[in-house]
């Protein structure tokens, strides 16, 4: 029996309509991966998938959101980013390359390179405004990285965070301690300092030191306040028994005690 020509008409406009939205999909999945952030040059994709994306010099404040999630090698250098926010590149998991260098980033927030753990191969953070790194922020990432000419101030927990990651040779002498504690280090190459000294145990020693100063300057601020309670004292005692001696009952009477003893 030969279908309904209102069921006919019906199933094909069903099957055109899905067919445009398969194209839509495809369309719009082609463009996440294909699209290029603005102020950006995107290499078309190599051979192995993966292109490279070179944002240098684009006056760019923060790492752009729209990046092709098939970047291979990401170039952020030369621009204004002052900060690398929580899961800045949680999109991009086949980054193995990423330059962030000559910008002004002063911190990198938590989870900052989350997602890149396992693929990232080498990270430069040269040139910037860093003074310390953290556990939360590096994460369990096992790249190469540049961490040279940073203002660094070197401390247990930065001494704690670099092992964890594989020096270029550019920072065996470009990782310098602007800062340090204790303060005598300051000057000195990070590595040669954290090779020869233990930053942890050298921060609980001061802090012992400095406590233990402490607890000498309030003790001597109670020895100071008891001497100056006696003293005062004293001095109360001396004025009171001057001003009894000056009344004339017991004058008269330190006389009379007087004369008793001369005749006996």
């Amino acid at each position: 029996m030969p279908l309904p020509v209102w069921l006919l008409r019906h199933s094909v406009a069903l099957c055109l309509l899905l067919l445009h939205s398969s194209v839509l999909l495809t369309l719009c999945f082609h463009h996440a991966s294909t699209s290029c952030s603005k102020g950006c040059y995107c290499s078309e994709a190599g051979a192995g998938g993966g292109r490279t994306v070179r944002c240098s010099h684009a006056g760019l404040g923060e790492v752009p959101r729209d990046l092709p999630n098939d970047t291979l090698r990401l170039y952020l250098d030369f621009n204004h980013i002052a900060a690398v926010s929580a899961h800045a590149f949680e999109g991009l998991p086949l980054l193995a390359e990423l330059d962030l260098s000559h910008n002004a980033i002063a911190k990198l927030e938590s989870g900052a390179f989350h997602g890149l753990e396992e693929r990232l191969q080498r990270l430069d953070l040269s040139a910037n405004r860093l003074m310390s790194l953290n556990r939360e922020a590096v994460g369990s990432l096992r790249s190469r990285a540049n961490l040279s000419h940073n203002p660094w101030h070197c401390d247990c927990e930065l001494q704690h965070v670099v092992p964890s990651l594989e020096l270029e040779p550019a920072s065996l002498a470009g990782m310098v301690c602007e800062t340090a504690v204790p303060e005598e280090h300051a000057g000195m190459p990070f590595l040669l300092l954290a090779h020869d000294v233990d930053l942890c145990n050298m921060a609980r020693r001061t802090t012992d030191v400095a406590m233990l100063v402490t607890m000498f300057g309030w003790f001597a601020m109670v020895i100071a306040y008891l001497v100056h309670y006696v003293r005062q004292n004293q001095d109360d005692t001396r004025r009171h028994l001057e001003y009894l001696k000056s009344l004339p009952g017991l004058q008269s009477k330190s006389e009379e005690s007087l004369t008793i003893s001369t005749v006996v």
